[in-house]
């Protein structure tokens, strides 16, 4: 019998998770329910996918090879699972599998569990989202997190939510942050060892701070807080922690109470050094000339000790971005190795449209190249001081117009959708090379006076999205981290918004906004396999064994930043179909 909820009454629902279901999730034990060593060891198993990016690491590689290169012409559609009719939108979520379910979020802040052998939907749930909701991107989620007995996931309201994986009955519910000021959560919610979730905000736009948090998973009790703008107070158990670097070294005046960074996607996770890893997002406002200084730790990568919630090191990608030109893109973790050592490392491919490759012990720059085709707001980054060479390309001052209303416009590339985005990429640790999901435009740019007012839109400046080549937007993209050479590409008409997901059947998987799920062979990037979804595929891929056989799933549904902010480019796209539904794949006989 299926299950639907929708949270009408959320005080008596608290009330009543504090009394009574907290103990009962705390002491379930039950033979589906997930461990922290299953978490931990989720790159290493093929029976389940726990973890966002199939691992800490979030490397999104499988060792699973049934599907190859030979036998991936005979995949084909085994089970699809509608979201719903009324409630389309972007489908950006990563799926999970755990004991014969599978467990995925979808927009406007729901959750799906459906019997993963069949499609055959076991419960929804609806969290009741209150008027005035302020997404920046879209109503999308990124994905769960699994631990024990729960599915936890966050919501557009700012909400932390913990469902029973067997009824979607809510374990617990807590606020993180107040969704009046433009906080939101997107970004898939994931583990640490002590069962700590991590979490953290979106909502720069509107000038909210950006803060990464922790709190217990079994009990939604908060154990560290994290702002991650300098001047503001971190907290662990409830008391001060330290504050984040130095009040006003970078920010003038009172601007860092709103100065955005909301580090809004995933981040990544090392038990051995038990630190997680989260790339922040854009200072407010847009208009760089209202925030002098470099606007620390806005756009920026940081090494955070995953116990306490301290900053272990940071490096900012770009100083006073005046681009839009957020770090957001993911910190893949992996082994790299350089000048006769191998070095635990950390890779971005960012939306400026370098590829940096940092010393994920101590925040090192140890390279920093293109692995997009056209880049104008720099030359290059300084290998020394880590710091971008700009070309002085930088919209203008409005205060230097004639009517100090729009200051000059200029053509800078990337555009701040990006050489990357959220999209993940994907690391193959048997040949070293990375698949990225990557597009090539660019964008006029100019600034406007701008002011902050508690839940507005706080730019401070104005866009128009083109495409650079007059052939394709998106490339799918093997690269060479030891070259920084792209080794091939697969070309799209449209910007690719997809996960990548890299398989020991030397396949690499990723969709695209006309709705196909793609299968290319990794080593020379022919294309061996796709198949029509009938909605742009803008999700992350998956792919387990189960009863003996590999599968493969994949959320669709077309939405996301790109139909909204696109400029030309959403027009480009405009015929696309929304959607909502999760497919899943396997091999016919």
């Amino acid at each position: 019998m299926i299950k639907i909820h929708n949270v009408k009454l959320r005080t008596a629902v608290a009330t009543f998770a504090c009394f009574g279901m907290i103990a009962l999730a705390s002491s379930a034990i039950a033979a589906g329910n997930v461990t922290e060593e299953m978490i931990l060891n989720d790159a290493n198993t093929v029976e389940d996918v726990v973890s966002y990016g199939m691992g800490p690491l979030i490397q999104r590689y499988s060792p699973l090879k049934q599907i190859n290169t030979e036998t991936v012409k005979k995949l084909a559609p085994a089970w699809t699972l509608s979201y719903g009719a009324e409630k389309q939108r972007g489908q950006e979520a990563q799926p999970m599998v755990n004991d014969g379910k599978i467990f995925v979020t979808a927009s406007y802040s729901r959750v799906f569990a459906a019997d993963a052998r069949t499609g055959d939907e076991l419960w929804e749930y609806n969290h009741r989202l209150p008027e005035g909701i302020l997404p920046c991107c879209d109503v999308i989620n990124r994905g769960n997190a699994l631990y024990e007995n729960l599915v936890i996931f966050g919501t557009l309201d700012a909400r932390l939510v913990a469902l029973d994986r067997d009824t979607g009955d809510v374990v617990w519910d807590v606020a993180t942050d107040d969704y009046k000021a433009g906080v939101s959560i997107t970004m898939a919610p994931f583990i640490t060892k002590g069962g700590l979730v991590m979490v953290s905000n979106a909502g720069s736009e509107f000038g909210a701070v950006g803060w990464v948090k922790a709190y217990d998973a079994k009990t939604g009790k908060n154990v560290w807080e994290r702002p991650v703008i300098e001047g503001h107070m971190g907290t662990l158990n409830g008391k001060p922690n330290g504050i984040t670097g130095t009040t006003n070294a970078t920010w003038p005046g009172d601007l860092w109470k709103t100065g955005g960074g909301c580090p809004w996607n995933q981040g990544s996770y090392d038990p051995e050094l038990d630190m997680v890893y989260f790339t922040t997002g854009n200072p407010a406002p847009w208009n760089a000339y209202k925030r002098p200084g470099d606007n620390l730790y806005t756009t920026s990568i940081l090494g955070i000790d995953a116990n306490t919630g301290m900053i272990k090191w940071h490096y900012q990608t770009v100083p006073n971005d005046a681009w839009d030109f957020d770090a957001i893109s993911e910190l893949l973790l992996f082994d790299f190795e350089m000048d006769g050592k191998v070095i635990k490392a950390g890779a971005q491919a960012h939306k400026n449209g370098f590829f940096y490759i940092l010393d994920r012990t101590n925040g090192k720059l140890l390279s920093a190249e293109p692995f997009v085709k056209e880049i104008n707001w720099a030359s290059g980054v300084d290998m020394k001081t880590g710091r971008p060479i700009e070309t002085g390309n930088r919209p203008g001052d409005p205060a230097e117009s004639a009517d100090g209303k729009q200051g000059k416009t200029v053509w800078a590339v990337p555009s701040f959708l990006g050489g990357k985005n959220w999209n993940p990429m994907a690391y193959n640790p048997e040949n070293g090379l990375f698949y990225i999901p990557a597009t090539e435009w660019g964008m006029d740019i100019w600034n406007n006076p701008i002011s902050y007012k508690k839940g507005a839109a706080y730019l401070g400046a104005g866009f128009t999205i083109k495409p650079v080549f007059d052939d394709y937007m998106g490339a799918m993209r093997a690269f060479d981290p030891k070259t920084s050479k792209i080794v091939w590409e697969v070309k799209n008409p449209s910007p690719l918004w997809s996960g990548a997901l890299v398989t020991a059947g030397n396949l690499v998987f990723y969709g695209t906004p006309e709705g196909y799920l793609k299968a290319l062979d990794a080593t020379t990037g022919a294309e061996l396999w796709q198949y029509n979804t009938g909605s742009g595929v803008i999700g992350s891929p998956i792919t387990w064994q189960m009863d003996g056989e590999q599968w493969v799933a994949v959320p669709s549904g077309w939405g996301g930043a790109v139909p909204l902010w696109g400029g030309e480019v959403a027009k480009a796209v405009k015929h696309l179909n929304q959607g909502g539904s999760l497919w899943a794949f396997k091999l016919v006989k």
